[in-house]
Parts: C-alpha cells; structure tokens; sequence
C-alpha cells in the first residue's frame, strides 16, 4: 500500500529535506554530545541517487504559495539482502500525525516491491523514543553496537 503523497525526492526538495532533518534530530544533540549523522548526510547526493522519499502536507492549511510542504522523509538504500533504513524523520509539527507510520509502511511495501525479504535499520541507544516505536511495527533489536562516539542499537525486521 503506498500514500499518494510520498514520492521520491527532486533537486529542488534538498533544502526542505535538510530543514526536516535538522529540525527532527537537533533535540537529539545535546543528549547524546554528538551531532546525529543525518544532520551531516550529503542530501543533495542521496536525493541525486534516488535514495529520498518525501511526504508532503495534505492539502488545506499547511500549502504556503501554492507549494506543498516537505513534513517527513525516509533514506533507503537497496542492498543485496535486504532494505536499509538509513534515516526516518518527521518534521516537529507534524509529529502525532501518523506521517512516521505512513513513512514506515511505505518503507515496507518498498522493500516488498524490489523483493527484499527485511529491513534493517539502527537507532541511536539513547534516542529512547524510538526503542519505544519499532518493536510496534515489528521490528527486533538484533544487537547494540558502539561506533566512535555513536552507540547504536541495530534493528530488523523479516518481512512475511
């Protein structure tokens, strides 16, 4: 099942994916004493490579200038055994929304669709939040690992 207003990213969506990952990961800098590597990802590149889709705010009140507005975003990569989820992000005002949830479904039906058996991904262990959210849309920790400053739990998720 896919969302009509998640799409893949252009060019000109580059500055609204920055935006949407800095505003989604800045709360996240002083906790953890690093700046979170999606902060410091090449979006230009990933969205050249067609790594990015974004959802866009529904019509009505959150159009400004006849424009959609970038609310959240996923970065995948295609590898040979599986999908990885390299970044998930949901603008601040959109959180409550269901646009993570859109985003994780859609990454699902992706993996499906380029005929991945799973999806793996990994969480900074101190971004609590989201120990709380993947084991809901079944996703297991499958180990915890320190790289440099980053300590990070590692996720999948065997899609049926």
């Amino acid at each position: 099942m896919t969302d009509d207003r998640i799409r893949p990213a252009v060019a000109a969506d580059v500055p609204a994916v920055k935006a949407v990952v800095d505003a989604a990961f800045r709360p996240y800098v002083a906790r953890i004493g690093v700046v979170p590597k999606p902060m410091e990802a090449d979006h230009a590149a990933n969205v050249a490579a067609g790594r990015v889709f974004v959802v866009e705010a529904p019509e009505g009140g959150d159009r400004a200038a006849g424009s959609a507005r970038v609310i959240g975003l996923v970065v995948v990569e295609a590898r040979a055994d599986h999908l990885h989820l390299d970044v998930i992000a949901v603008h601040p005002d959109a959180h409550g929304t269901g646009v993570g949830r859109r985003l994780l479904e859609f990454v699902d039906a992706h993996a499906r669709a380029l005929g991945l058996p799973e999806i793996r991904l990994y969480t900074n262990a101190l971004m609590w939040e989201n120990q709380k959210i993947y084991p809901k849309f079944g996703y297991e920790v499958v180990e915890r690992r320190a790289t440099g400053p980053y300590d990070r739990l590692h996720y999948r998720k065997r899609l049926l």
